[in-house]
């Protein structure tokens, strides 16, 4: 936590929070959260005068856009971005203080002391990390069910850790990643490469959808997830599998099992995401394993139009 559609509920609120502002000064508090540049003192003096024109996303990285400088925030675990007054208290576990113009501040607090900020030109931070080697932004116009196949269908890993993989797809984490398998019924521990057209079609609708109904719903509070309003998000009354160990599948009844799958703790239902032989049959383009009792599927998709390059703010148009 958090993922995708968490940090885009952040981006969209900080939008509306921040977009306009001019930054008048810049304190860190605890200088391990700015990786870039190493020396504290000039990533202050640097943000200094500007101002903020948009709020980015990639993946699960905000892009706080200036005139000059493009700042790269990662949340990790408990990071979290909170709009205040200059003469309200400063709140235990703020790290990075951002004096506006206006007499507001931006105030990063981080309880676990994971987060990261970079701080580059406009434009050079696709270049380097954190985002250089990032993969398919799912919200964006190039995440097309063809580019989709060409990220995943090859991938000899179990295809849970192939969609954590964020060199492959992006911003998704263990909380999607189990609920879009469930929606495609795929077994978490299913080869990537053993996926069958029809199957791969079935898992790119899913993912969309589990993304743009978390997202409409504000993100999934299942810890301690609030927005930069500190509004927590609503996605977790929806969750079809997640954290529903032993309760009855939505689906069919059958209790819902918790396994290990890549290091991660994982939801599945046994009866709609079967476990697979090895007997496989030959599809169109992969080789699909054979569910027990259970028949091919009959319909196989083609891809969709070639992939469209990516805004970078990770936004479908």
């Amino acid at each position: 936590m958090p993922e995708l559609p968490e940090v885009e509920t952040v981006r969209r609120t900080l939008t509306g929070l921040i977009v306009g502002k001019t930054i008048q000064s810049v304190r860190v508090l605890l200088p391990r959260i700015i990786q870039r540049p190493d020396d504290i003192r000039r990533f202050e003096l640097e943000l200094a005068g500007h101002r903020i024109l948009d709020v980015g996303r990639r993946g699960k990285f905000l892009r706080i856009i200036m005139d000059g400088l493009v700042l790269v925030s990662h949340l990790r675990m408990e990071g979290r971005y909170g709009l205040y007054d200059g003469g309200d208290p400063l709140e235990k576990h703020t790290h990075v203080i951002f004096h506006f113009t206006d007499g507001t501040e931006l105030r990063y607090k981080d309880v676990r002391q994971f987060g990261t900020m970079h701080l580059f030109l406009p434009g050079e931070e696709f270049s380097h990390k954190p985002l250089a080697k990032l993969g398919l932004e799912p919200l964006d116009e190039a995440f097309t069910e063809e580019a989709f196949r060409k990220a995943i269908s090859r991938r000899t890993t179990k295809i849970k850790p192939a969609l954590l993989n964020q060199e492959y797809v992006v911003g998704l984490g263990n909380i999607y990643v189990d609920e879009a398998l469930f929606r495609a019924g795929i077994h978490p521990e299913r080869p990537a490469n053993r996926l069958g057209d029809a199957e791969l079609t079935r898992l790119y609708e899913a993912i969309l959808d589990t993304l743009t109904e978390a997202v409409e719903a504000g993100g999934s509070s299942i810890k301690s997830y609030v927005n930069g309003q500190g509004e927590m998000g609503m996605f977790q009354h929806s969750l079809r599998i997640y954290g529903r160990q032993g309760e009855p599948c939505v689906n069919c009844g059958q209790a819902v099992e918790k396994t290990v799958v890549g290091g991660r703790g994982t939801h599945f239902c046994p009866h709609c995401q079967p476990p697979y032989t090895e007997e496989s049959v030959v599809g169109k383009g992969s080789v699909q394993a054979k569910p027990k009792g259970r028949t091919k599927a009959a319909a196989q998709a083609k891809g969709s139009a070639s992939a469209r390059a990516h805004t970078g703010n990770g936004v479908r148009g």
